[in-house]
């Protein structure tokens, strides 16, 4: 169960530093304040990628399929912490080893993120926390690109998971698989 304390992002420059703090609810509020988040795609052995799909009393787009993992820096908290501390959270993933892609700026209708995008290659066992993740699966890289634009993905997922693909950032033989 989530604390009901005032979460604090940091608040960062273009190039990732700190330049301040807010509250989660500043930070999503339309205000733009760029923070920074963290990605981890979860690629199997066979290049599937696992999705989660938001539950539905998020903030930002509930009930859709979303990146493997994905979550808030807290302030104060170094970046591999919060990757680490995201993964163990949301998919009781404690062994893997994350490998960086980039870093970009996304910004939606209500934030400005500072997107720090990794994957891990993992064939273990995952635990999706029920309070922020009604399911989850391994989809097939044809079946993502068959969904893109179907308003089932969020935004953002689908943002970087075609910035991804194009960049050949994924580890994965045919990418039409």
């Amino acid at each position: 169960m989530k604390s009901t304390a005032i979460e604090y992002f940091p608040l960062v420059d273009e190039q990732g530093n700190v330049i301040g703090k807010a509250t989660r609810q500043e930070c999503h509020s339309g205000s733009f304040l760029l923070h920074p988040v963290v990605h981890l795609h979860v690629l199997n052995s066979r290049g599937e990628l696992y999705l989660q799909k938001r539950v539905m009393n998020k903030d930002i787009q509930p009930g859709k399929w979303d990146t493997s993992v994905g979550g808030h820096v807290d302030f104060g908290e170094e970046i591999e912490e919060a990757l680490n501390r995201e993964v163990r959270e949301e998919l009781g993933i404690v062994d893997f080893k994350p490998v960086f892609m980039l870093r970009y700026q996304f910004r939606s209708e209500q934030e400005a993120e500072l997107v720090h995008s990794y994957y891990a290659i993992y064939d273990g066992d995952i635990h999706p926390d029920a309070t922020e993740i009604s399911e989850g699966r391994f989809w097939n890289l044809n079946e993502i690109n068959e969904n893109i634009g179907l308003d089932i993905f969020t935004p953002n997922f689908e943002n970087e998971f075609q910035l991804i693909v194009k960049k050949e950032l994924l580890p994965v033989g045919n990418k039409n698989d």
